[in-house]
């Protein structure tokens, strides 16, 4: 991969020309063509240019791209941003990027599944080129000569003979055009500047100086701060609530009873804090002897049968997969105005859009036209912002008070009572032949259903979405569902999380019970899968696969092939000392089409970090009834100085863009564990590979 393309790189590829500032309103951004005299009389009086929903040309030469997908701090606004710049013709920094508010022109808006790029990496090309086919026809209009003999190129457009338009003067004479008598044409990847080379985020300036607005920032005239008192065990409701203490507080503004707790309001949030503090409220119902190992038990008895394999050497393993939470460094939070004039608006960083808007209709009474929803940045999502329970308490009670309020959720809340990773149990069945090679397999598992996604709660779906064994050994996965006994929700990877992590760890045992290398037997059974294989070879390669380890440490290998995209990872831990620690992570991708380097490297960097936490000690219990867990304090995230080197190599590919998010969680998370294994002798009894599951 190129290195980021600077402003000399720019001049190279524009041809050389000169830059230069003109004296327009707010001057001219450096990277776009010059302008004579006239040309800037004409931007000082131009219009603005928008062929399509996405794109917004100023007459300065700036350029607004929409994005209907929401950052998380996963860069979509950056890649998507990307694809606009590049089928423009204008430098990236010239480019604005403002998040679309729910709206059908942008059709589905979700954010997940690792399908932004995915979905959008043709439609938004094509909604740049667009804009560029009728500045370019503008131009040949204003020339008289033929479209065919014109360039746009550094945010204007170019011909051998004339002095070059820049995009401002054009503005006009392009909106007038229709956009159905131009032929639009994507550019060829020999003909890309942007797309494949390493881009700084759109939004880092912001993010670094504090102007960056999450969801958390949003302020609104008169409104006011909400927090909940919430069960102290699952199912709670309250019995009597007595709010003497709380309203006596200053500036706590009133005390609601909601579904989901009871809502103290204030003026501002320390005054909500204090106020529910002064709550009393007098629980009952639900379980407070609800506990996660009993929950386990329940699974491991529920874990079907395996069916009879042929002839062979029997092998057995079983794993549990724990509860996980989000835990987003920004918690969920969202602000409402149900409105006295029948509007309502909505500010939360959702992952979904449309969903929100309907629900706020829904509960506002309103049509779904009179809602407004905006999305500002998001501190983390990982599925968790896909949910709309906080809007729905948000909405509730702007509806009583028709006041602004935004309702704030402490981490401890989300830790305790937000949505989880289903807990699963696991049991694999192979059959060896002579070389302790598996001829037939069997995945045996029990789990719960999404209880926020009830779409998902069929073994069908599961196995739809979570069985991605990609190697040459026939068998089945067998999965049964037992009702949750708390809420359930999308985790990153989601199921693939959990079947893929259990048959990558069942992989690697085989591979050392039987004495076999593990990335040999892995590329014995790639047959078919030439990404995945080509992945796994850079990825050893890269580590050095083979050569010996200090005392102590040890190697895991995994792969997956999922997302349209393929991913091998090694990892190598280190169990001298008292705790195993994660050394060094490599890991291979192919995603196809990389619009942004960068960011696919801060992908994985991430979902490393996601697997190193989970297999080394994070995981959500349940005692008496409550979330043991609260905060970081006892939900241990990796911390810096545990952090693992993390190398990323990405592998060249012509495939279409494949999803990046989500892809490596699963197998870096069996790499650790493997590598654990390896290195003590010990097989894990499933995630965390310390301590006991549940």
């Amino acid at each position: 991969m190129t290195a980021r393309t600077n402003r000399r790189g720019f001049l190279a590829t524009a041809g050389g020309a000169a830059l230069v500032l003109v004296a327009v309103p707010g001057g001219l951004p450096t990277g776009v063509l010059p302008v004579g005299v006239a040309e800037a009389e004409a931007l000082a009086g131009g219009a603005t240019f928008e062929p399509n929903a996405f794109v917004r040309v100023e007459r300065d030469g700036s350029v607004e791209v929409t994005v209907p997908k929401t950052e998380l701090g996963q860069g979509v606004r950056t890649s998507l941003a990307s694809l606009v710049a590049e089928e423009l013709a204008v430098p990236l920094h010239v480019v604005r990027v403002r998040t679309a508010d729910a709206d059908p022109r942008y059709g589905n808006q979700a954010t997940g599944g690792s399908s932004s790029v995915r979905t959008l990496f043709e439609p938004l090309r094509r909604a740049g080129a667009t804009g560029r086919a009728l500045l370019v026809r503008a131009a040949a209009q204003r020339w008289g000569v033929p479209d065919a003999e014109c360039t746009a190129a550094g945010g204007g457009v170019r011909h051998p003979r004339r002095q070059p338009l820049p995009y401002g003067v054009l503005l006009a004479d392009a909106a007038a055009l229709d956009p159905a008598a131009v032929e639009v044409s994507l550019l060829p990847p020999e003909r890309w500047r942007i797309i494949g080379r390493p881009q700084r985020r759109v939004d880092n300036a912001d993010v670094l100086t504090g102007r960056a607005r999450y969801g958390l920032d949003v302020t609104r005239p008169g409104g006011l701060v909400a927090v909940l008192a919430r069960p102290p065990w699952l199912g709670a409701a309250p019995r009597s609530i007595d709010d003497t203490a709380a309203l006596a507080v200053p500036h706590v503004v009133r005390v609601e009873a909601l579904a989901s707790g009871v809502a103290v309001l204030a003026d501002d949030t320390a005054s909500a804090l204090r106020g529910r503090e002064r709550l009393v409220v007098d629980w009952s119902g639900g379980e407070p002897a609800a506990s996660s190992a009993r929950w386990f038990e329940d699974l491991d008895a529920a874990v079907p049968p395996s069916p009879d394999g042929p002839a062979g050497t029997p092998f057995t393993a079983s794993f549990r997969m724990p509860v996980l939470a989000h835990a987003c460094m920004e918690p969920v939070n969202a602000t409402a105005h149900v409105a006295d004039d029948g509007t309502v608006r909505v500010w939360t960083a959702t992952q979904s859009p449309e969903a929100v808007r309907r629900q706020a209709a829904e509960l506002a009474g309103v049509d779904v036209s009179a809602v407004t929803v905006s999305v500002p940045l998001a501190g983390g999502g990982f599925g968790r912002r896909a949910e709309t329970d906080v809007t729905e308490e948000a909405v509730r009670l702007s509806a009583l008070v028709r006041r602004p309020v935004k309702v704030m959720w402490t981490r401890d809340d989300d830790m305790r009572h937000g949505s989880f990773r289903p807990a699963s149990s696991h049991t694999l069945h192979a059959v060896l032949d002579e070389r302790g090679v598996p001829v037939w397999r069997h995945h045996a598992l029990a789990t719960w259903p999404l209880t926020t996604a009830p779409v998902f709660g069929t073994p069908e779906l599961v196995r739809a979405f979570g069985d991605r064994f990609g190697y040459d050994v026939p068998g089945a996965v067998d999965v049964r569902l037992i009702p949750s006994p708390l809420r359930t929700g999308f985790w990153r990877s989601v199921y693939a999380g959990q079947l893929v992590v259990a048959e990558e760890m069942f992989l690697t045992a085989v591979a050392l019970h039987g004495g076999l290398d593990q990335v040999a037997l892995r590329r014995d059974l790639l047959t078919g899968k030439p990404r995945l294989l080509t992945c796994l070879d850079a990825a050893a390669a890269e580590f050095g696969w083979g050569r010996r380890l200090p005392a102590g440490h040890a190697a895991g290998a995994a792969c997956l092939d999922d997302y349209g995209s393929a991913v091998a990872v090694v990892a190598e831990v280190d169990c001298s000392g008292e705790q195993p620690r994660a050394v060094r992570v490599v890991v291979a991708v192919d995603v196809g089409v990389v619009v942004n380097p960068s960011g696919v490297r801060a992908q994985v960097d991430g979902a490393v970090s996601d697997a190193v936490s989970t297999a080394f000690g994070a995981q959500i219990t349940v005692r008496e009834g409550a979330v043991v867990q609260s905060s970081f304090r006892d939900y241990p995230w990796l911390r810096i100085d545990r952090a693992p080197v993390v190398d990323v190599v990405l592998v060249p590919s012509t495939a279409d863009p494949g999803g990046v998010g989500e892809l490596a969680y699963a197998p870096a998370a069996a790499a650790v564990a493997g590598a654990v294994h390896a290195a003590t002798g010990r097989r894990p009894a499933g995630l965390p590979v310390v301590g006991a599951v549940g």
